[in-house]
């Protein structure tokens, strides 16, 4: 796959999971109390609203920095930064290691899945890229990565 069409997929890709993400989390924040929550010995607790919402900004962020490296044909280091974005949607399946979670109404069950899936393909995404980089990296930008620069 070439360069201009993986960004291309690239930008769908976070495009569609930067606006799921929005739903789920803003979902989970909003209606915290609706979600199943974990029994109190449970091994893993589960974190608060505020580190959900907090979560939501730290996750973007990767995503926004990744999309920058992308641009920028750092393609190793936004390899390494969408890994850390698709955790946003990955993170989802926490939600099913707690009882109840399949009772949840549809549309969340929904918001949920699709956000699931969305990591799981950033990070197939992610992996690719890392795995194709010499190939995605022009030669004359390699040339000039590799190159020393002045005064050092």
């Amino acid at each position: 796959m070439s360069y201009l069409r993986a960004t291309r997929l690239l930008c769908w890709l976070l495009g569609v999971a930067f606006v799921v993400s929005v739903v789920h989390y803003l979902d989970n924040y909003v209606s915290y109390d609706e979600y199943p929550q974990p029994a109190d010995d449970a091994t893993v607790p589960a974190p608060s609203a505020g580190v959900i919402g907090g979560a939501w900004f730290v996750f973007t962020a990767l995503g926004g920095l990744g999309l920058l490296m992308w641009f920028r044909r750092h393609i190793t280091t936004a390899a390494v930064l969408l890994t850390g974005y698709s955790l946003s949607g990955l993170i989802g399946i926490g939600h099913y290691t707690v009882p109840g979670a399949t009772d949840m109404v549809w549309w969340r069950q929904t918001h949920v899945v699709v956000d699931i899936v969305l990591g799981a393909a950033v990070l197939g995404f992610a992996l690719w890229a890392a795995r194709h980089s010499s190939e995605l990296i022009p030669p004359a930008a390699r040339s000039a990565q590799q190159a020393p620069q002045p005064g050092a």
